[in-house]
Order: structure tokens, then C-alpha cells, then sequence
């Protein structure tokens, strides 16, 4: 890794651990110290990790929730629109509005809205695209997909402080702490 340049703002902290179990720990630990911009990254799920981060539930659910329910209501009043006011035929002496003929366009229009919102709200929530990030340039941090258990500690949060921060990570256990740069 190339030198960080001394004039750069620290973007944040990253520190190592060993194991799946003391990464946990440790996000128990900064989560009762109330730090909130931090997140754990790991090669492999972590049981109970969401617990220990404290994390809210996901507000996905409610985007594909709105999303199906604008998709089934749409998908019925633009076929009433049509069949019952716009242009009415009349077939086979039915009713001009019979809702069983319109299910299938009404559960494929709920399917395509939900799945739709579903997408667009992962990446909105999750601040994507982003195209580049300033831990894709550490080099300790690309090794995380295959073997290391990282904590990441912005500086944007309200209880940063580059001391105090860098000594709760080696209490909790962190080794090979580093200071990342903006870039």
C-alpha cells in the first residue's frame, strides 16, 4: 500500500480480529460504548452479529410492501379503466367489470412493482452506486472476503475520537489498527 498522504482527513479506523467470537465481542462492546457509524465485515456469516451490532430491522419490507400494493391497485384500475369505462365490450353476457378475469395481469403487475421497489430501495438505503470507497485502496481490507474479521470505525461519528477509538480497539482485542484516509 502506498503511503497516506499526511495532509489527507482520516476517513476512519480499521482493526483486525481473530476470530468469529471475538469480533462479536467487540461489536457488543462498541455498540454499549454508543458508537453508530461502524459496521463489522467478515468472510463468512456471524450468527447473532445483528444483535450484537445492534441493528434495526430493514425498511426494504415496507418498500416492497407499498410497491405491491401500488402494483395490484394499479394493475386493477387500469383494467377496470379499460374494460368497464373506456372501451366495454360486451363478452359472453359477463359483467363489464369481473375481477376473477383480471388476476393474473393484477398478480404479475404486483409481482413487478414489489420486486422493482425491492431493488431500487437496497440500493438507495445502502448508498449505492458507489463507485469508489476509501477502504477499496487498504490493503489489509481486501483480504476480509477471504480470511480476516474487520472492524471499521468512521470519523463521521459523533464519538470519534482517534485516541479514544484506537483504544477501545485494542481493548476489545483488535490487532493491526490503522488510520484510513480519504483518498
Amino acid at each position: 500500500m502506498a503511503e497516506p498522504r499526511t495532509d489527507a482527513p482520516i476517513w476512519g479506523m480499521t482493526a483486525e480480529y481473530e476470530s468469529p467470537a471475538a469480533i462479536y465481542h467487540a461489536a457488543e462492546r462498541f455498540r454499549d460504548a454508543g458508537y453508530a457509524k461502524w459496521d463489522v465485515y467478515a468472510p463468512i456469516p456471524i450468527h447473532g452479529i445483528d444483535q450484537a451490532m445492534g441493528l434495526k430491522p430493514s425498511k426494504v419490507g415496507w418498500f416492497v410492501a407499498v410497491g405491491a400494493i401500488v402494483g395490484v391497485s394499479g394493475g386493477l384500475l387500469m383494467q377496470w379503466f379499460m374494460n368497464a369505462f373506456a372501451y366495454q365490450i360486451n363478452v359472453a353476457g359477463k359483467p363489464l367489470f369481473a375481477w376473477e378475469q383480471f388476476m393474473p395481469v393484477t398478480f404479475e403487475l404486483g409481482i413487478l412493482f414489489s420486486a422493482t421497489m425491492a431493488l431500487l430501495a437496497m440500493l438507495t438505503l445502502n448508498g449505492l452506486p458507489r463507485w469508489n470507497h476509501p477502504l477499496f485502496g487498504h490493503d489489509r481490507f481486501l483480504r476480509v472476503s477471504d480470511d480476516r474479521f474487520m472492524i471499521v470505525v468512521e470519523s463521521k461519528d459523533p464519538k470519534f475520537d482517534a485516541e479514544a477509538t484506537r483504544r477501545l480497539l485494542e481493548e476489545c482485542g483488535g490487532t493491526h489498527i490503522e488510520t484510513v484516509v480519504e483518498e
